[in-house]
């Protein structure tokens, strides 16, 4: 692969083509790769074309779906309730991830472009990164308000105040995007002097650190950290705020009453599932699965990046009465 990069003097004076062809490529690739190489489905490259209808499908769904869940929640005001802002967020994170990865994915099937340079690459990587530590926020604040509006439901307006749920929001942006910073700082200070291919459709950051041809114990150990201290923390918060609720709901005596809580929790438990469980799939192929087959690798990462924003608006307008309508309302006004 180097060799198709080989400066216009590699020949020496001799003939002699290997000295002159790899040394001065080393030493300029040890520093600072000038483009990595995405994947697209290995082994199934003559079927690009085709496997991109499925992907632009994917994407057609996910992003008109999220946009109309921000567009109804924004224009319907009895959807101005804090449940519905925290759907609002939700629906703003999976748009960002959708198009985050849109163009590399689609010019990897569509025209084979491969290259992708290392500063592009850091870019999507905090892209990528950012919204998946929002998405993880988002959900923790929206079990919160699962909490509330069942164990506390007198209280609820005055907890969830806008002011509150703009601060919340705020919170939520900078959490994601701050920890992000000091992690692709430690990325760009690696050298890179192996095999530039990366594995995914898109640059994932232990994908890259894994090119790395010096030390990432650093930054093994800060991502690490910064997983557990985001994603992990949410996790174990969000599983908390449902062993109360799940306690909450079991003191109740009616059955109906307990099947109507039970109900309004459907939806983000459906949500919750679909975006941890591919993140931890991946992160564990990442961390143990060093001798998987790379379609595993590409399936669970593809997973990992679409199904949330794709199943997400299905989800949510087909088990919330409100969103159904507020739908529904938009298209039969166009009709008429």
């Amino acid at each position: 692969m180097n060799f198709l990069f080989r400066p216009k003097n590699s020949f020496s004076h001799d003939g002699n083509l290997l000295p002159s062809l790899i040394m001065p490529h080393f030493n300029q690739s040890i520093f600072r790769p000038a483009i990595f190489f995405l994947t697209g489905i290995p082994g199934f490259e003559i079927y690009h074309v085709w496997i991109s209808i499925l992907f632009c499908c994917l994407y057609v769904i996910a992003i008109s779906g999220n946009a109309m869940i921000l567009f109804v929640i924004t224009t319907e005001s009895s959807l101005h309730e804090p449940m519905y802002y925290f759907l609002s967020m939700l629906s703003f994170t999976d748009l960002g991830l959708c198009l985050s990865t849109l163009v590399t994915v689609l010019g990897i099937f569509w025209f084979n472009v491969q290259e992708i340079n290392f500063d592009a690459c850091i870019g999507q990587m905090f892209f990528i990164h950012g919204f998946t530590f929002m998405e993880s926020s988002v959900l923790l604040a929206m079990a919160f308000d699962r909490f509330i509006a069942i164990c506390n439901p007198l209280r609820y307006s005055t907890i969830l105040t806008n002011s509150r749920i703009i601060k919340v929001g705020f919170a939520i942006v900078i959490r994601g995007t701050t920890a992000l910073v000091p992690l692709l700082l430690l990325l760009k200070r690696l050298s890179f002097c192996h095999s530039h291919v990366l594995h995914h459709s898109y640059c994932f950051h232990p994908d890259v650190m894994k090119l790395s041809c010096t030390d990432t114990k650093i930054n093994s150990a800060f991502g690490l950290a910064i997983v557990i201290s985001t994603a992990g923390l949410d996790s174990v918060l969000i599983l908390l705020s449902y062993v109360l609720i799940i306690h909450s709901v079991l003191s109740i005596a009616s059955p109906e009453e307990r099947k109507k809580a039970f109900g309004t929790c459907v939806s983000h438990i459906s949500a919750v599932a679909i975006f941890y469980i591919p993140m931890i799939s991946l992160s564990l192929v990442h961390r143990f699965g060093k001798h998987a087959p790379l379609l595993v690798h590409t399936f669970i990462a593809n997973v990992y990046l679409l199904i949330p924003p794709v199943m997400n608006p299905i989800i949510y307008s087909v088990r919330t009465k409100q969103i159904r309508k507020a739908v529904l309302k938009v298209f039969l006004s166009k009709l008429i």
